[in-house]
């Protein structure tokens, strides 16, 4: 027996053992690499490898466990949107606090569908420290991340040894020696131990093993050093030496001499008696002159490339000196070659050529043979561009203060200027450095600052930064709040006039001054801002009860909030709505990640950035890659954008050794804008050799004549002109082109090449003499002069008419988007505002909404018939809106036409109508200069349209008309004036058609504003970087649409319980394949942490519907999750549904939907797709009522006069509480008195009930899931 008791703990080890070792197929392989997306599918890490079905015993050491392990819950934190799914441990445990144990031992993954990723074929990475990710671009082709929970095997007695350390040194490093070498772990818990309690864990807690250097090695030379110089420089012979060393520690030494001495024979003196001695005899400057024989029997070779290794032919090669001196030109495969040149540290030569910055190479010193060789590399001529833009400072007078910008381009920019309200400062001219500082500050040097950075490539202007200098004693944030309404429930009347707008107040994010010590140091600065410094706890009436409301009270400057600002989307094809799956992205030349496998995208704008400039390229090379300049909000969230992809045009073969011509824009039956036209000779393999044979050539043109391509065109068609400002371009089309040999595929160069334009394409005379050729910088995102387009002499015959050319001249290289553009100085900007409904309040302008507007040509007499679009342009509204860059016109009204869309997350807003009749107060202008702007919505003539879109006038406002000078449209120099205008100046406006629906917080927050975020225990959201959307489905059956309330109140933690977080109205949907069946998604508060970290709260959920409805069902897996979880909300009302939220993130098998995303309103948009299709992963805007509920209702047509519990809870709380107890009958409030809580104040109107248990909720005779 004795034996047997010795034995039964090695049977638990071996048990245990067994478990985990058939929990092993599902365990994910431990990855040495981070979370972030950096690598490529299959080239890091394990990346690219099948999930592993065994788990790597030596990761865990199974005898310290103790008292064995066990798994916690699933966890489903994350949706597989973006770059795929991301289950990371950090987030878990922010939401769901100390349910994970501070060091879990492995880790489970399951697909919602309960499959393993094994199963699935999906490769995923994992690790008990740092969690679980899945990414879309890793997965076999045409797949997805599938939406994983996962979970995590903890020790029950949490004392365990930590991973052995890595092994030390040996003792002995002298080679030859042996010695030991050590490796120790250490005992630990995750929990805090007792004081004075010892852990103790199994095993040993220090390994030693022996160890040696190895043997030593024989002694061997190194290779020769090179020759050093010749010890005389010019006559008489000399000598010089080279030097080798010996690599041994130890004696013997190695045999043989150290050093070697050569006899060398340096060139001859100068002739003259006093003259220095000299490498290199004074050479002639002439081009035509002979090579220079300073070193007779020496030649140097070498070659001219791009930065991409393509030969670059005609460079011009110089001898740097004063003055230079021309040795050579590259041929047509970049070489070159020159005689009579002596190598030397002190010999250089430097390469020119038009379009690129000079190179500059040494010349090599030679290996005895007299031929050296040098090779240049010269990168093209880019214009600047900033990369650090000055910010806006605030200061008190006597401070210092440091203004900073950076550009970067071709050559680099040396020359920085700095300006003060446009004009010039003294001393400032000509600086190297980007960096203005400004000492003892005093008022008048207050106003905008900016900065001009010039090279020999062009200059470029940073964007104005505001200096605000304040009097001693004065305040840039004020104590007292501005006023901010919040809507009250329909309950809530705030005033005599029926009003149900309360202020609120706020705190602008205005910057205050930084503190005496502060230092004023170039980009870094966090600052101080105005916030909330204190609120105050209101209580406001409502039909016989209060309702909690916290205003803020005080404002005062503290730490700035640093948002995340995000740029989330979707690239799909122009043509087919087609995903770019797993498509690069890159930001300027740095590429950032990937797109998922339905082509969305998330990027976070760096900081310091001005305008978003971002690349989309297609890995399968089927669509255009696209340069985007993608708005977004600077105050920080998430801005949605659609991007759109030209597919590429199906190559034509080509006749290498012959003259060919390729049309442009000739699709659709119109005559072509132009052709492109290719001589013989002119394609070129990247070393210069020129192709003859058979050339697949794909020429892509964006034609302006069809208004649907300009949302696939690329950039902003933005240049900077000689003063470095960045103007627009108007164009005529855009070419993409791509040359390939036709068996090997390989990329060809070509040039020169002709662009012949069509100039009875040109409607505006005076852009004849404008039109010029330009190519996109894929990193700035503007575009650069290529060259200009002058008429041809004599036309061509084409169609029995003689047409006349503009033409230009270019090489097609690294770059492969062009444009026919001409710059267009007549210039406006177009007010916008955006609505949360059609009543247009103030207080109601949707944030965060992308409004485009595209340019149009009408035809003459027709302007609401657009033949041609030439500019667009995109912009987020602000707190005030948005202003848009348009072509205008003050002479002719209907010049330039504007067609302006608003997207929200992806989602159309809807513009206001044109027809039957024309509303200019639900246009928001004025008359008669609305009837001059033309206004027409997109279905004015065709209801049948959609209602998305306006089309106006651009008509230049007339500075001596009173009724033009209040917008909407403001001239260019006015743009600050549109920025600031009031919102009761004319404007346009876009409005938000959705459902009915009511969200109302104690603590009030601007889902569209994340800087308005207050730190408070009743915060509707706890953490500001991340949002965490819950829903509840709830069924209703009966003949109408009901509004379905959650009431929200703190469940279990200490510091809330019992008081009210929010309130959510929302109208069900019907089920259109269900007879009086409909559904409701319903947002309640996610059980989790607060805002401290502290402690978890499991929120106490409270669901009604208006109407005479009855609880019928609650979900079964619910109810067992609830009934497992205690404690459990009384449901003993059959009118209503309460719940303590959830800690654990339930699927839609339980009713529950949770999704978390950097943005609430897109975390709310994903959540409401998935509720309304009933599924964890998919996504629908038709209710589907019977699948994925939570709870249902059947309710009734009640009679004529007869409120419902909803109405009565509202207006009668205590006798509708007397009605609730004459319904339940007597024995039922024996058994268990119901806790009812008056709707508006959620505090208890009748006696406490005693809590039941699990199983005296269910009657008898009922199945699971009946009430």
């Amino acid at each position: 027996m004795a034996q047997l008791a010795r034995l039964a703990p090695m049977a638990r080890l071996a048990q245990l053992l067994v478990v985990l070792a058939m929990l092993g197929a599902s365990y994910a392989a431990r990855v040495a690499e981070p979370l972030e997306n950096e690598s490529e599918p299959g080239k890091a890490g394990t990346g690219g490898k099948p999930w592993k079905a065994t788990l790597d015993l030596e990761e865990l050491d199974l005898g310290t466990a103790g008292k064995g392990a066990a798994w916690t819950s699933w966890f489903n934190i994350d949706h597989p949107g973006g770059d795929g799914d991301h289950e990371s441990l950090a987030a878990i445990r922010f939401y769901y606090g100390d349910r994970v144990c501070a060091r879990p031992v492995a880790i489970q993954a399951r697909s919602t569908e309960w499959h393993l990723p094994e199963a699935l074929g999906q490769v995923v990475h994992a690790s008990p420290e740092r969690g679980f990710r899945c990414l879309h671009r890793e997965q076999p082709a045409g797949t997805a991340c599938a939406n994983y929970h996962v979970r995590f095997l903890c020790p029950l007695d949490h004392v365990y040894w930590s991973h052995w350390s890595p092994w030390s040194p040996c003792s002995r490093s002298a080679c030859g020696a042996r010695g030991t070498q050590s490796r120790s772990r250490r005992c630990g818990s995750a929990r805090s131990p007792a004081p004075l309690r010892e852990l103790r864990c199994r095993g040993k807690a220090t390994e030693r093993r022996p160890c040696s250097a190895g043997p030593c090695p024989e002694p061997t030379w190194t290779e020769w050093g090179a020759w050093g110089p010749c010890s005389r420089s010019c006559g008489r012979s000399g000598t010089r030496v080279r030097r080798r060393s010996c690599r041994t520690a130890k004696n013997p030494p190695c045999p043989g001499r150290v050093t070697e001495v050569q006899k060398c024979r340096p060139p001859p003196c100068p002739g003259n008696a006093t003259g220095a001695p000299s490498a290199v005899p004074p050479l002639p400057t002439d081009s035509e002159s002979e090579p220079p024989a300073g070193c007779p029997g020496h030649t140097l070779r070498g070659t001219v490339e791009t930065a991409a290794g393509v030969a670059l032919p005609g460079a011009r090669v110089y001898l740097e000196g004063r003055p230079p001196v021309l040795l050579a030109r590259s041929d047509a495969r970049g070489r070159f070659s020159a005689s009579g040149l002596c190598p030397g540290p002190a010999a250089n030569i430097s390469a020119h050529r038009d379009g690129f910055a000079p190179g500059l190479a040494p010349i090599a010193v030679t290996n005895g043979s007299g031929v050296a060789e040098a090779h240049l590399r010269l990168h093209r001529l880019e214009k600047p561009h900033m990369v650090l833009q000055p910010a806006a400072r605030v200061r008190e007078a006597g401070q210092d203060v440091t203004f900073c910008c950076k550009a970067s381009g071709t050559p680099a920019p040396q020359k920085y200027y700095w300006y003060h309200n446009g004009t010039l400062l003294e001393g400032t001219a000509e600086r190297s450095s980007g960096r203005l500082a400004l000492r003892g500050l005093a008022p008048e040097q207050a106003g905008t600052y900016h900065c001009k950075a010039s090279s020999e490539a062009g200059a470029i202007r940073s964007a104005p930064a505001q200096l605000t200098v304040l009097a001693p004693g004065q305040q840039s944030c004020r104590a007292e709040p501005e006023p901010s309404l919040v809507e009250l429930p329909s309950e809530c009347p705030q005033d005599a006039s029926g009003s149900r707008y309360y202020n609120v107040g706020r705190c602008p994010a205005s910057p205050c001054p930084g503190g005496p010590a502060e230092t004023s140091g170039c980009g870094g600065e966090s600052g101080l801002c105005c916030g909330v410094r204190r609120m105050e706890l209101r209580q406001v009436p409502c039909a016989g009860s209060v309702l909690p409301l916290k205003v803020v009270a005080e404002c005062g400057c503290g730490p700035c909030a640093q948002p995340r600002l995000l740029v989330q989307g979707r690239v799909t094809a122009a043509d087919t709505g087609e995903p770019l799956r797993f498509g690069h992205i890159f930001l300027g030349g740095r590429k950032v990640g990937f797109t998922g496998y339905q082509g969305s995208f998330t990027i976070e704008v760096p900081p310091d950035t001005q305008r978003l400039v971002t690349r989309f390229v297609d890995g399968q090379q089927r669509l255009v890659d696209a340069v985007k300049v993608l708005p977004f909000d600077p105050r920080g969230g998430a801005v949605y954008h659609e991007v759109k992809m030209l597919r590429k045009k199906e190559p034509v073969e080509l006749d290498g050794g012959r003259n060919n011509a390729i049309p442009l824009g000739e699709a659709g039956g119109r005559e072509p804008v132009g052709e492109l036209v290719l001589p013989a000779g002119a394609f070129l393999r990247p070393s210069g050799e020129v192709f003859n044979g058979t050339v697949k050539a794909s020429v892509t043109f964006v034609d302006p004549r069809d208004v649907g391509t300009a949302s696939a065109a690329s950039s902003d068609l933005s240049f900077a002109n000689a003063e470095g400002e960045i103007v627009p371009l108007r164009t005529y089309g855009m070419f993409a082109v791509e040359f390939r040999e036709g068996e090997s595929g390989a990329a060809l160069q070509a040039g020169p090449v002709q662009v012949r334009m069509d100039a009875g394409q040109v409607w505006m005379a005076e852009h004849l003499q404008k039109m010029k050729l330009w190519s996109l910088n894929p990193e700035s995102g503007l575009w650069e002069e290529e060259a200009e387009l002058r008429p041809a002499g004599g036309g061509r015959r084409r169609r029995r008419e003689e047409r006349t050319f503009l033409v230009g001249n270019l090489e097609i290289r690294e770059r492969r988007l062009f444009n026919l553009d001409v710059p267009e100085d007549r210039r406006c900007f177009v007010k916008v505002r955006a609505y949360s409904n059609e009543k247009f309040n103030p207080y109601e302008q949707l944030e965060g909404v992308v409004v485009s507007l595209i340019n149009l040509e009408p035809q003459p007499g027709f302007p609401s018939n657009p033949r041609a679009w030439g500019r667009f342009d995109s912009a987020v509204t602000g707190p005030n809106g948005a202003c848009l860059p348009a072509f205008c016109d003050a002479r002719r009204p209907d010049a330039y036409a504007a067609l302006v869309t608003a997207t929200l997350g992806g989602e159309e807003l809807e513009a206001v109508a044109s027809s039957p009749k024309l509303n200019p107060n639900a246009v928001g202008v004025a008359q008669p200069y609305l009837n001059k702007l033309g206004y027409r919505r997109s279905d004015h003539e065709d209801p049948a349209l959609k209602k998305t879109a306006f089309q106006i006038n651009v008509a230049k406002p007339d500075p001596n008309n009173v009724d033009e000078n209040n917008g909407p449209v403001y001239s260019y120099r006015s743009l600050r004036e549109c920025e600031e205008a009031p919102v009761s100046a004319n404007h346009l406006r876009f409005y938000r058609v959705e459902v009915d629906k009511y969200e109302y917080n104690v603590v009030p927050f601007k889902e569209s504003d994340v800087t308005s975020w207050t730190g408070d225990y009743l915060a509707w959201w706890p953490n500001p970087q991340e949002f965490r959307a819950c829903y509840i489905k709830v069924q209703l059956r009966g003949p109408q649409e009901y509004m379905v309330r959650s009431r929200n109140v703190g469940g279990s933690h200490p510091r809330t319980r019992g008081q009210l977080y929010g309130l959510r109205d929302s109208r069900s949907v019907r089920d259109p394949l269900l007879d009086d069946t409909s559904g409701a998604c319903v947002e309640f508060k996610c059980g989790g942490m607060l805002f401290d970290q502290s402690l978890a709260d499991r929120t106490l959920v409270s669901v009604v519907p208006q109407g005479s409805c009855r609880r019928t069902a609650i979900n079964g897996l619910l109810r067992d999750y609830l009934s497992r979880h205690p404690p459990l909300a009384d449901n003993n009302h059959t009118g209503a549904f309460s719940m303590l939220a959830p800690l654990d993130p339930l699927g839609h098998n339980y009713g529950i939907y949770t999704v978390t995303d950097q943005n609430p309103r897109l975390a709310k948009e994903i959540a409401i797709g998935r509720c309304f299709a009933g599924t964890s992963d998919g996504f629908s805007r038709e209710m589907r009522a019977g699948e994925g509920t939570a709870v249902t209702f059947e309710c009734q047509e009640r009679p004529a006069g007869r409120e419902s519990l909803f109405q009565r809870l509202l207006s009668s709380p205590a006798e509708a509480l007397a009605d609730i107890r004459r319904e339940m009958g007597s024995s039922e409030l024996r058994r268990a008195p119901p806790e009812v809580m008056d709707f508006a104040s959620g505090a208890p109107s009748g006696p406490a009930g005693t809590r039941r248990t699990p199983g005296s909720q269910r009657r008898a005779g009922r199945p699971r899931g009946q009430p």
